[in-house]
Order: structure tokens, then C-alpha cells, then sequence
């Protein structure tokens, strides 16, 4: 059972309803593997561990990062290199006036002062390997921007989105939820036909592609809702719960 955060099991407001938190603790008390599949980086982790008990595993910033959500711990990382960080960002800034930049490392985070207005911007983005890479622009829509990235740097890196604003979020090539839940299933001798899968956004497209079963919430992007299998209510209407209740009943 592998299921995206925001947007799809989390509410609006970012909490995990006392609903959904039920739903999942009966996905692992009847033995099966519950897996988080997020944009998240792990730093943003800590409030859902506690909501779900310290519950499952989490694929954090779109495949880049295992995190064992009982320990707390990154158990592995598919990075950005430094050579591969520093073209990207040279390529975007030359074709794409007004781009603003920020990285997720493995623990911490750095952001130029236009990405986001607080004291520590300004911080140095290419000294070391990333797991992701962002870039916002003012005045783009997130599709727009999307297709403009991928024509610019798809070749380096993997990017996609999960906003509904001008930002666009990027892997290492290859990297997406689907890859690193593929090899956690193939690690724990899950067959693929076996898994169900739950998004709302692009970022979530190579996952409900790769699942067995794939869901989307009611309120998904129109990619999202024209591609999954199923669709079930919204994340504030506990779609996701919705379905496992019926599954695991």
C-alpha cells in the first residue's frame, strides 16, 4: 500500500485526520507494508510519524530518499551530484530570466533570498550533493514551467511538480517514486500486480503507473484523474481511508 502525503492522505491543512490514522494502522496490524510516497523532504516528517505512530516507511522528494519512519532515520539516497547540480542550474538561469533556486540535502536545506523571504537566505546551493533541486518562477504556471525545465534539462536531471504555483521540483536522472518503490518492493518480494497506490499530482504519475491498482483523490490534477484506474473522494473526505477500509475489511 503505498500512498503521497499532501493533497491526497493529508488534509488540506497538512494534519492526518483520526480517520485516515486508523486506516493505516490496519494496513500494517494485517501484515502488509504501508509506504509513504512523497515530495517531502524527511525534515518535513516528523508531525506525520507521530500522527501515524511511527507506522511504515517513507520514499521522501520523489524517490531521492528511504527514511524509516520507527527510527527516523534516511536508510538510502539517490543524489544529485554537485557537476550535475551546478549545469543545471547554470543551463536554467541562462534560458529562464526570473528563476529563483533553493536544494533539499539529505539533512537541511539552502535557498537563494529570492526563493523565499527570510534571513537565511542567500546560502550557497552547489557545495555538495542534493536530493532535490527547486526552481520558482513569479509569473508561470506549474505545467508551463514543467514542460520548459524538461526541454532545458530533462537530459540531467528528472523533474516534475506537486504545486499548483510556478515551482518545479528535480531529481537525479532516473529517480521518481515509481523507481524507488519498485526496488522496495523488489527487496521485500512485493509483486507489482500487488500494490495499490494513492496521488494527486504529476509527481505522482510514474507511481500510479507502475502500482498494480492506482488511485486518485477527487481532487487530483486532470493528468492525475485521467490516468489513474480509480478515483476516490477527496484528501479532506479521507478518500484514501475511504478505500482501505473496503480492502482490509
Amino acid at each position: 500500500m503505498a500512498t503521497d502525503l499532501d493533497g491526497t492522505a493529508l488534509r488540506t491543512d497538512g494534519t492526518v485526520s483520526p480517520r485516515t490514522a486508523a486506516a493505516f494502522a490496519q494496513v500494517e496490524e494485517s501484515g502488509s507494508m504501508l509506504v509513504f510516497v512523497t515530495g517531502r523532504p524527511p525534515r518535513w516528517m516528523g508531525g506525520v510519524a507521530g500522527a501515524v505512530r511511527h507506522r511504515g516507511l517513507a520514499i521522501c522528494a520523489n524517490g531521492a530518499l528511504i527514511y524509516d519512519l520507527h527510527t527516523e532515520r534516511i536508510v538510502e539516497s539517490h543524489l544529485i551530484t554537485v557537476e550535475v547540480l551546478e549545469e543545471v542550474i547554470a543551463q536554467l538561469r541562462a534560458n529562464v530570466p526570473d528563476l529563483a533556486f533553493s536544494v533539499e540535502y539529505e539533512a537541511g536545506f539552502a535557498h537563494e533570498s529570492d526563493f523565499l523571504a527570510t534571513a537565511s537566505g542567500g546560502d550557497s546551493l552547489t557545495g555538495r550533493p542534493c536530493a532535490k533541486l527547486l526552481a520558482r518562477h513569479p509569473g508561470m504556471g506549474p505545467d508551463e514551467l514543467l514542460a520548459m525545465v524538461h526541454g532545458l534539462v530533462g537530459h540531467l536531471v528528472t523533474p516534475t511538480h506537486s504545486s499548483r504555483r510556478g515551482l518545479v521540483e528535480m531529481s537525479a536522472q532516473g529517480v521518481t517514486k515509481a523507481t524507488a518503490l519498485a526496488a522496495l518492493a523488489a527487496e521485500h518480494t512485493i509483486e507489482q500486480a500487488q500494490s495499490v497506490a494513492f496521488g494527486d499530482m504529476p509527481n505522482d504519475l510514474p507511481m500510479l503507473s507502475w502500482a498494480g491498482t492506482s488511485y486518485a483523490v477527487a481532487n487530483a490534477h486532470p493528468d492525475v484523474l485521467a490516468a489513474v484506474d480509480h478515483v476516490t473522494a477527496t484528501n479532506d473526505d479521507d478518500g484514501v481511508a475511504q478505500v482501505i477500509e473496503k480492502l482490509y475489511r
